[in-house]
């Protein structure tokens, strides 16, 4: 129940960066529930498009499966990202990342203030 609890946490904090990011692209039109839509179903879609090309492509090539399998999964999550802020595969790719922006800064202004930081979030 413990893990369940957090996952929603984490889902409903990682969204925050992406619904800043949607308003900033696409203005007022992108609302918190577009940007939980999208984080969610972003990585559901990702992980199923990942496995399953990496299953069934991987058995004819071998390993250059996996990049492809994770080019497509990237693409299918952009894809998501897209139909959920209803906007253009360019605006997509600017909320993903000025998200991506956002979450840096905020887990840089956590390390500096409290001495905490998202677990290896940013390995640099």
């Amino acid at each position: 129940m413990v893990y369940l609890v957090g996952l929603v946490v984490l889902w409903i904090v990682v969204s925050l960066p992406v619904c800043f990011a949607g308003r900033a692209i696409k203005g007022r039109s992108a609302t918190f529930g577009d940007a939980m839509g999208a984080t969610l179903g972003g990585v559901l879609v990702y992980y199923v498009v990942f496995f399953v090309v990496s299953f069934f492509l991987g058995a004819v090539i071998g390993s250059p499966a996996d990049v492809i399998a994770l080019l497509l999964g990237l693409l299918a999550w952009l894809a998501v990202f897209r139909g959920a802020f209803r906007t253009t595969w360019l605006g997509a790719v600017g909320i993903v990342v000025l998200a991506w922006v956002i979450l840096l800064v905020i887990d840089l202004l956590l390390l500096a203030a409290f001495g905490v930081s998202f677990p290896d979030l940013f390995p640099f």
